[in-house]
């Protein structure tokens, strides 16, 4: 399988839930917001023998009215149109963005990946729609309910037997958690619960976490699976390592 990430950029981010882009070459970090934190933006996407699958789709923000993910798709000679799965962690602003655009007329939101199958925790859809969280834009996620290239998926299954998923709830109360395997290569997407390199070395609980203590037990048995599997974990949030291969030996 073939990685490639689709780095959208260093933000900072606060309690406002507002993305803050960030150059390090220009800002120090101790000029950032109190108590905000500082984070890549990275989607990815993931050739196999039978799939392009792009796992979460960034903040959706547009260059020159063109979407961003698809000018740093393009930049690996990838077009829209190649994409054949879209897999969502989750619905958050921040993982959700790019999933959809909107006709310059109506206004109305359409897929970005329109010959994509798009694949859906349901409960996390109907929760993203509820209104109970300010971390879904719901504008721009209803027309998915009754799309037909949106698959809305159960607590755990499989899609065409090797790419596996499972509902975790750590971060958000319905997030799933993605593990692709293919010959010998086994890759974890942990999205929002297994988002960094260090915070899958440290135990703690975070405070944006919906069940903080969930999402740090989850982390650390993955952590204990990935050495003895062998796992490369993808980390959407790292701003240095955007994916790392366990070698089965050790976690130092």
């Amino acid at each position: 399988m073939k990685i490639i990430p689709l780095s959208e950029g260093s933000f900072t981010v606060d309690q406002t839930k507002k993305f803050i882009p960030y150059n390090p070459e220009k800002g120090m970090l101790q000029e950032r917001p109190k108590g905000s934190l500082l984070v890549e933006i990275q989607p990815f996407l993931i050739v196999t023998t039978q799939d392009i699958i792009l796992l979460d789709t960034g903040l959706g923000f547009s260059q020159d009215g063109v979407l961003q993910l698809y000018n740093n798709l393009a930049k690996h000679g990838i077009s829209s149109s190649d994409v054949t799965k879209v897999i969502m962690s989750h619905l958050h602003r921040d993982h959700a963005g790019g999933l959809s655009v909107a006709d310059p007329f109506s206004g109305l939101h359409y897929l970005a990946f329109p010959q994509a199958d798009h694949y859906i925790q349901s409960k996390e859809l109907d929760y993203a729609l509820s209104g109970l969280s300010s971390s879904y834009d719901s504008s721009k996620l209803s027309f998915l309910a009754n799309h037909d290239k949106v698959h809305l998926l159960d607590d755990r299954g499989d899609i065409d037997n090797y790419i596996f998923f499972e509902l975790s709830g750590g971060h958000s109360p319905f997030h799933q958690v993605i593990k692709i395997v293919e010959g010998d290569q086994i890759l974890f997407f942990g999205g929002d619960e297994a988002p960094q390199l260090q915070q899958m070395k440290t135990k703690f609980i975070a405070k944006y976490d919906f069940d903080g203590k969930r999402a740090m037990e989850l982390r650390q048995q993955w952590w204990d699976i990935g050495i003895a599997e062998a796992w490369t974990f993808l980390f959407y949030h790292d701003i240095m390592v955007p994916y790392f291969t366990m070698k089965g030996e050790s976690n130092e």
